[in-house]
């Protein structure tokens, strides 16, 4: 059986603090077989480094979430150049824009969003992009900085089948979660069923967003098969067919070569 490639998880957050070391270790032999974890923060880029180096099949992705954008000095970019070039960073990411909530101030997270873009030009890497309730300038940006040279995913994918289509033709691929398990995520369903699946990576966002049966639990990586079963009903798959195309799109979205 095909491994799983965890293409999302915040394993730093304090919510893993009592179990972090016998959980990650426990993954290989309960079939995830690689996990990047993405920073959020300067502290938890620094974090999230410090686990990639402790175990082969997690790696890192190092970026600003906008909503930690605001008060940030400009010279923190210079701090995650540095961060970004460890032999186990594999993108610029969790950036982007999230409007659900009303600060940090929208100019500030595009400021940063628009920074991050060109760190990820000037460093040759991928993107992971969070965006929530912001599509429009979330294109707009993309577009503007060019990102389909860059290449990434749309992580926690939110929007409607349409808007989809052009994250797709900007050649990103779509992270999918937990939601698509909910009773309630239609609009998401939907959205699944018209990607591609050579288009989707699964992920956790963990510890957030934990799928049926543990919604509102702490979620990790074992929680992932639920939400391969749920693609492979909404795609007309077998779970295994779903685990080997979302293996090989988390290998290409990362450039790994294995």
């Amino acid at each position: 059986m095909t491994g799983i490639f965890d293409t999302h998880a915040h394993y730093d957050d304090e919510a893993f603090d009592q179990d972090r070391d016998a959980l990650l270790k426990e993954l290989p032999a309960r079939g995830i077989s690689r996990v990047v974890n993405i920073g959020a923060s300067l502290a938890s880029c620094e974090k999230t480094l410090a686990l990639a180096e402790s175990y082969d099949y997690i790696y890192a992705a190092l970026g600003v979430h906008p909503s930690e954008t605001a008060g940030l000095e400009k010279t923190a970019i210079e701090t995650l150049r540095k961060q970004c070039r460890h032999e186990k960073c594999v993108a610029v990411g969790e950036i982007g824009l999230d409007y659900h909530w009303e600060e940090p101030e929208r100019e500030i997270q595009k400021e940063w969003f628009a920074m991050q873009l060109a760190l990820a030009r000037e460093l040759s890497l991928p993107v992971v992009i969070h965006s929530r309730d912001a599509a429009r300038d979330t294109i707009d940006i993309m577009t503007a900085e060019n990102a389909r040279d860059l290449g990434g995913v749309i992580h926690c994918y939110s929007y409607t089948r349409e808007t989809a289509g052009v994250f797709l033709d900007m050649g990103f691929y779509i992270g999918i979660g937990g939601v698509i398990t909910f009773k309630n995520a239609r609009k998401l369903k939907e959205a699944a069923q018209y990607i591609p699946i050579d288009r989707i990576v699964v992920e956790t966002d963990c510890p957030y967003l934990a799928p049926e049966p543990n919604r509102g639990r702490r979620n990790s990586s074992l929680y992932l098969p639920y939400v391969v079963e749920a693609l492979a009903a909404l795609k007309g798959l077998t779970e295994e067919e779903v685990r080997r195309a979302v293996w090989e799109n988390g290998l290409r979205l990362y450039r790994m070569s294995s």
